[in-house]
């Protein structure tokens, strides 16, 4: 069976009722209580993302986070009571996709869990539709032309193209996969190329949020930096503008 999202939580009551809540809105949401049942159920269901606490019984979070992470990219977003900045870190080094504190509220989760569905829906039609035009124009030419890009991108003299369709980005030549997050990052320095963006108006674009430690921004930008740069040590396209925010460096 198939579920949009796949809750872990040892909380039941909570687990419960935020499940009850999605199914109402139309998002099928399960929920297990740790890490051994989420692997058991993985074997039987597909799910476009999970809901993962830290704190469960026997095995953690993290540790459930690490094992996914070695053979899939479905988005993980954590929810936890922790409030540490050095959880935060830890969640998204090891391959989470966004960190939501407890005590969350039902609606803002199910917004955030119904954009990124709606994201990865609009991804996998234009990887479909590239697909299809790559197979057409195999069948018409004998030989296939390179998948085109969507449509939808932009460009400038340095090469680089964004796609909202596909959450990706091509740099010097080379496709470069986002997640949800990185995407929204770049689009925003993108947006406002040779600009400094405050740290502030990142947080408040990205997260819709200005109280997260700077350490989530610094996680996500040394990411995009070792996808996207040439020497992500030495970084040239996105620049760091010490104690105010970044800049996204271009040419005209």
């Amino acid at each position: 069976m198939h579920y949009n999202c796949l809750l872990v939580d040892d909380e039941t009551e909570l687990a419960a009722m935020t499940c009850e809540y999605f199914n109402m809105f139309d998002t099928s949401c399960a929920f297990v209580t740790n890490v051994q049942e989420c692997l058991a159920f993985l074997e039987q269901n597909t799910v476009d993302l999970l809901l993962l606490d830290i704190n469960l019984s026997e095995e953690s979070g993290f540790t459930l986070c690490k094992r996914l992470r070695e053979q899939t990219d479905m988005p993980i977003l954590f929810i936890s009571a922790r409030q540490s900045d050095d959880d935060v870190l830890i969640a998204l080094n090891i391959g989470g996709d966004d960190y939501i504190k407890k005590p969350y509220s039902l609606s803002v989760l199910l917004a955030k869990v119904k954009v990124l569905l709606n994201r990865m829906q609009r991804s996998r039609e234009a990887e479909e539709a590239a697909a299809a035009r790559g197979q057409i124009d195999a069948d018409e030419g004998g030989k296939g032309r390179a998948k085109e890009a969507p449509h939808t991108q932009t460009e400038d003299g340095t090469g680089l193209y964004l796609s909202e369709e596909t959450l990706s980005a091509v740099v010097r030549g080379k496709s470069v996969q986002l997640k949800a997050k990185e995407f929204a990052l770049l689009k925003c320095l993108y947006d406002n190329r040779n600009k400094i963006v405050t740290k502030e108006n990142l947080f408040l674009a990205v997260w819709g949020d200005e109280c997260y430690g700077d350490g989530t921004l610094n996680v996500h930008i040394r990411k995009l930096r070792e996808k996207l740069e040439e020497n992500p040590s030495e970084p040239k396209l996105i620049q760091t503008v010490w104690g105010v925010g970044y800049m996204l460096s271009v040419t005209a």
